[in-house]
């Protein structure tokens, strides 16, 4: 039984991490959406932005679609590097965001980045 707590802590641990970056991403952009110094400065999209985080950080934790989630997560902070880049903003932080999602990913299902050779 212990043998199987730390390796369970251990695969899950990246994968909660970035949750604690998303969920408050997410709830920041549903409680205060009226962020003025953002590209967009419309509340519902903050909103809506908001609402899709939790929804895709949701679909990142279930085992069964992890890469759904990681896929979702990942083209939303792909994106933001992009605003960050045009706004002349530091980006290096936001593409570590999108590289440890996905190692989160593969840490949790090895198989689905596994190459099939013939």
């Amino acid at each position: 039984m212990k043998k199987k707590i730390l390796p369970t802590i251990l695969t899950w641990l990246p994968s909660l991490i970035i949750t604690l970056f998303f969920i408050p991403n997410a709830l920041d952009k549903i409680l205060n959406s009226n962020q003025t110094e953002k590209i967009v400065a419309n509340s519902t999209l903050m909103m809506t932005t908001g609402v899709f985080l939790l929804i895709a950080t949701a679909i990142f934790l279930y085992n069964k679609t992890v890469l759904i989630g990681t896929a979702l997560l990942s083209f939303y902070m792909i994106f933001i590097v992009f605003i960050h880049m045009y706004k002349g903003k530091p980006y290096e932080v936001t593409i570590l965001i999108v590289m440890a999602t996905i190692f989160a990913s593969y840490i949790r299902k090895p198989q689905f980045f596994a190459t099939k050779l013939n």
